[in-house]
C-alpha cells in the first residue's frame, strides 16, 4: 500500500472491536470487561462533542502553550551536508514532552465519567509527570507506579510529580522498569476501576486506549504538517520519530499517511543485537499479546516478554503499539533502529550545534535524522522532537562525559 490509499484512515480504523488488522484488542480479566466498555463507551459519547472539543483545544491553547513550533536546525543540517533537518518541537509543550497532549485528554475524559483518581505507569517519568499534572488541574488524585531501575536513573521528574501531588510508587518485582510498573498499574486498577481510571501511558493497552492516545497526540502530527507547508511549501520528504510503545510516533505520522511522504519509526537498538541489549520490538519480536493487546512481541519460546534495554527508560518496552504493527504490515512505515552510543552523539550535537538538549527517547530518533542526511545530498526530513533532555542530564554526564569526543 502506498500513500494513496490512506484516505479516510482513521474512520475505518481501529474496528469497533479494537483492531488493526490482525493486531489489537481487548484481552482482559473478567472483572475489567465492564470498566473497559464504559471508558470506550464515554469516550465515543463525547469525542466528537463540540463541548468536549472546545475544552480540550482552550487547554491546549491556554495551559499547554500549542501549538508547538517547527524548528529549522540550520546549523545542524550544514555540519551534515545539504539534507535540511527539521524539528517538531514537542519539548517545549508544557511538561516537556508530547505525553500532556493524551493525560490531558485522558484527564477531561475521566471528569466527565466522575472518576475521582487517575492511575498511571511511567518510565521515564515524562507521562508521570504529564499525568500529575492533570490531576492537579482537574483536581483529581494521583498514583504513579515507577520501576525503582528508572526511579534511580530519572531522579529529577520523580521529584516533580510528588511537588505536584501524585504519590509515586516503587516496584521492585522482576528488571524494575516499565513492563513491571505497567504490570503493577493495571494490578492496581483491578482493584479501584469503580473510582480511578488507568491512564496509560502510550499508544498500547487494550481497546480503547491505542485509538484515544493516537487522536489525542495527532495534534502534533497536523500542527507539523501545516506548519512545515508554510515554512516550505512542501511536504517533507521523510519524517521520523522513536517508537517505544509508539504514542508520539503514531500521533506524528497518522496525518502524513496520505501524503507522499517517507515514514520511519526509530527503535532502540541499546548496545546490540542480543537478547537484553534492547527493546526493538518490530524487528526482533514477533506476534504475542502483553497488558491486554496483541502486537509485535519481543517474547520467549513459551511467550513469556523477553529482558528489553535501552539507555532511554521511555522506551526500554518489549512490545509496541498495535498500530504501528499494522502500517508495518502494509508497507507504509519502515522500522529502523539506532544504538545507545547513536543517541549519545545525537544528544551532543543537537545541544552543541543547536543549543537544545533533547530527552534520550528523541535522540534515537534524532540519530536516524543525522544517519539520513549523511547519506542524502538533498531533501529534508522532519524529526519529532517529542521531548527535552533535561531528566537525562546527569545520567548522560555520569556516564559519558560532557560530550567533549562529539564537539568535532
Amino acid at each position: 500500500m502506498d500513500y494513496r490509499d490512506f484516505d479516510n484512515y482513521t474512520k475505518h480504523f481501529p474496528t469497533s472491536d479494537g483492531r488493526f488488522g490482525s493486531y489489537g484488542g481487548a484481552y482482559l480479566p473478567p472483572q475489567l470487561v465492564t470498566a473497559f466498555r464504559e471508558i470506550d463507551d464515554a469516550y465515543e459519547t463525547i469525542c466528537n462533542s463540540a463541548q468536549f472539543i472546545s475544552e480540550l483545544r482552550r487547554i491546549r491553547r491556554e495551559f499547554q502553550g500549542r501549538p508547538t513550533p517547527v524548528y529549522h536546525a540550520e546549523r545542524l543540517s550544514r555540519k551534515l551536508g545539504k539534507c535540511q533537518i527539521y524539528l517538531k518541537r514537542e519539548d517545549l509543550n508544557h511538561t516537556g514532552a508530547h505525553k500532556l497532549n493524551h493525560c490531558m485528554g485522558e484527564g477531561l475524559l475521566a471528569k466527565y465519567m466522575g472518576k475521582k483518581k487517575l492511575i498511571a505507569e511511567t518510565g521515564a517519568g515524562q507521562h508521570g509527570v504529564a499525568l500529575a499534572t492533570a490531576a492537579a488541574y482537574f483536581g483529581m488524585e494521583c498514583d504513579i507506579y515507577m520501576g525503582e531501575v528508572d526511579i534511580a536513573k530519572q531522579a529529577p521528574n520523580v521529584t516533580r510529580m510528588k511537588v505536584l501531588g501524585a504519590r509515586v510508587i516503587p516496584v521492585s518485582r522482576g528488571l524494575k522498569t516499565l513492563k513491571e510498573a505497567v504490570d503493577a498499574a493495571f494490578e492496581a486498577y483491578l482493584n479501584e476501576y469503580e473510582t480511578a481510571i488507568y491512564c496509560i501511558g502510550s499508544a498500547v493497552g487494550p481497546h480503547p486506549f491505542p485509538k484515544m492516545v493516537r487522536d489525542f497526540q495527532m495534534v502534533v502530527g497536523e500542527e507539523a504538517r501545516e506548519q512545515f507547508r508554510q515554512m516550505t511549501g512542501n511536504h517533507p520528504d521523510a519524517i521520523c520519530a522513536c517508537v517505544g510503545g509508539g504514542s508520539n510516533s503514531i500521533g506524528m505520522f497518522v496525518p502524513f499517511l496520505g501524503d507522499p511522504v517517507d515514514i520511519y519509526g526509530v527503535e532502540p537498538l541499546g548496545r546490540g543485537s542480543k537478547i537484553g541489549d534492547h527493546a526493538a520490538s518490530m524487528t526482533f519480536g514477533k506476534k504475542g499479546v502483553l497488558h491486554g493487546f496483541e502486537s509485535m512481541l519481543l517474547q520467549d519460546d513459551k511467550g513469556e516478554p523477553l529482558p528489553v534495554y535501552s539507555i532511554a527508560s521511555g522506551l526500554d518496552y518489549p512490545s509496541v503499539g498495535p498500530e504501528h504493527a499494522y502500517l508495518r504490515d502494509c508497507g507504509r512505515i519502515s522500522y529502523v533502529t539506532a544504538t545507545d552510543e547513536e543517541a549519545v552523539e545525537a544528544f551532543f550535537m543537537l545541544s552543541r550545534l543547536e543549543g537544545i538538549i533533547p530527552a534520550l527517547e528523541s535522540s534515537h530518533a534524532l540519530a536516524y535524522a543525522i544517519r539520513f542526511a549523511r547519506e542524502n545530498s538533498t531533501g529534508s526530513i522532519l524529526v519529532n522532537l517529542s521531548g527535552r533532555g533535561d531528566k537525562d542530564v546527569d545520567y548522560v554526564i555520569e556516564h559519558y562525559g560532557y560530550g567533549d569526543k562529539y564537539a568535532d
